[in-house]
C-alpha cells in the first residue's frame, strides 16, 4: 500500500495557487486540478478511481467551496472523500461544521500541507481497510446463516414427514412472484418500488424458515391424519409465535434485514388480508410484504400437494381457491401476479416433487 502513488484533487480558481500546491505535492502524489467546484464535481463523478483527498478553495468565482462540499456530501460515494479547505479567510469553525476534515490557511505552508494530506490519506486508508474487513465478515456471516437456515428447514421437513421439497418449492414460488413483479414494474409499480428497498434474495432465503415454529408442536397434532379439533388447532397456531421466538434466538447477533425477513415471515405468514388470520389479526398492508408473498406461495403448495390429512388439489382448483380468496385471505395484487405466472408455478410444482 505504501508504494501506491495516491491521487489528490486540488480545486482553486487562481492558477498561481494551483501551481503552488502542485509543486508541494507532486513528488508524492498524482495531482489532479480543477478551477471551480463545477469542474471538480464533473471530474469526481467521472473518475474510475476517486482521489484520496480533495484540497478545496473556499472563495471561487463560479461554484464556491461550501457549495461544492454540500454537493459531495449528497453523493453516497463522494461524501466519503476527506476535504481540506484552503482559504485566506478565518473560517475554520464554519469549514469543520460543513464537513471538512481540516483547514489550511493561505499562503499554504509546504510542510503543513504535506503533513495534513499525509495524515488524511493514512486515516482514509485505515477506514477503507476496516470497511473491507467488515464487508468480508458480512459475506462470511451471511454464508453461515444461509447454511444454518437451510439446515433448520430440513429438520422441520423431516419432522413433518415431508420429502424436503416443500421448502424448496415455496422458495421458488416466492422468487417467481418477486421476479415477475420486478420485471413488470410498470404494472406493479408500488410493489416493485417496495421490493427495490428490500434485499429480495434474503426474502427468498428467509422463506425457508416460515414453519420453523412447528419444531415446538407435539407430534400428535403435527402428524394427525385428519382434521384438528379446536384445541388442537389453537396449539397448531402457536407455531407462528414460536417461530418468531426461535428466529430471534438464532439470529440475535444479526439485527439486520435477515432477521427482519425471517421474523416477519415466520410470524405473519398466516395473517389474512381481511384481518381474520393469526396470530395478531393484522390486515392489509400492515402485514409485511415478505409475509404476504410467502402466504400465497405456502398455500399454493399446500393445496397442490398431498398431506397426511388431505389429497392434492388439481393445479386449476388451487388457482381458483386462491383467486376466490383474493382480498380476503390473500393480497389482491399478489393474486393477480400469481394468475400471470400460474404456468410457472405449475412447472415448479412438477419439477421439485
Amino acid at each position: 500500500m505504501d508504494n501506491i502513488k495516491h491521487s489528490v484533487l486540488v480545486v482553486d480558481d487562481e492558477e498561481i495557487n494551483v501551481m503552488m500546491l502542485e509543486g508541494i505535492l507532486e513528488d508524492e502524489y498524482t495531482v489532479i486540478t480543477a478551477n471551480d467546484g463545477t469542474q471538480a464535481l464533473d471530474i469526481l463523478w467521472h473518475s474510475k478511481v476517486l482521489p484520496k483527498v480533495v484540497l478545496l478553495d473556499v472563495q471561487m468565482r463560479k461554484m464556491g467551496g461550501f457549495e461544492t462540499l454540500k454537493n459531495m456530501k449528497a453523493d453516497d460515494l463522494l461524501k466519503r472523500i476527506p476535504v481540506i479547505f484552503i482559504t485566506a479567510d478565518k473560517e475554520e469553525s464554519k469549514a469543520l461544521a460543513a464537513g471538512a476534515v481540516d483547514y489550511i490557511s493561505k499562503p499554504p505552508n509546504p510542510d503543513v500541507v504535506r503533513l495534513r494530506v499525509k495524515n488524511q490519506i493514512e486515516l482514509k486508508n485505515y477506514s477503507d481497510h476496516l470497511e473491507e474487513l467488515v464487508a468480508e465478515k458480512t459475506v462470511e456471516i451471511t454464508a453461515s446463516l444461509n447454511v444454518m437456515i437451510q439446515a433448520m428447514a430440513n429438520i422441520i421437513e423431516y419432522r413433518n414427514l415431508e420429502s424436503g421439497g416443500h421448502v424448496k418449492r415455496v422458495q421458488m414460488y416466492s422468487k417467481a412472484l418477486i421476479d415477475h413483479i420486478m420485471d413488470r414494474s410498470s404494472k406493479y409499480v408500488e410493489y416493485a418500488y417496495q421490493l427495490k428497498l428490500l434485499d429480495t434474495d434474503i426474502i427468498v432465503k428467509s422463506v425457508a424458515l416460515h414453519d420453523v415454529g412447528k419444531i415446538g408442536i407435539p407430534d400428535r397434532i403435527l402428524l394427525k391424519p385428519g382434521k384438528l379439533d379446536p384445541d388442537e388447532f389453537d396449539t397448531m397456531k402457536t407455531h407462528t409465535t414460536l417461530g418468531k421466538k426461535i428466529v430471534e434466538s438464532i439470529l440475535n447477533n444479526n439485527e439486520g434485514i435477515y432477521l427482519q425477513h425471517c421474523r416477519d415471515i415466520a410470524y405473519c405468514h398466516h395473517e389474512r388480508f381481511d384481518g381474520k388470520g393469526y396470530p395478531c389479526g393484522i390486515s392489509g398492508y400492515d402485514i409485511p410484504l415478505a409475509a404476504r408473498i410467502a402466504s400465497v406461495a405456502d398455500v399454493y403448495d399446500a393445496l397442490v400437494c398431498a398431506r397426511v390429512y388431505k389429497a392434492a388439489f388439481s393445479y386449476n382448483d388451487a388457482i381458483k381457491i386462491i383467486v376466490d380468496g383474493s382480498g380476503s385471505q390473500f393480497d389482491p395484487l399478489l393474486t393477480k401476479a400469481l394468475l400471470d405466472i400460474q404456468d410457472e408455478f405449475k412447472a415448479i410444482a412438477e419439477t421439485y416433487k
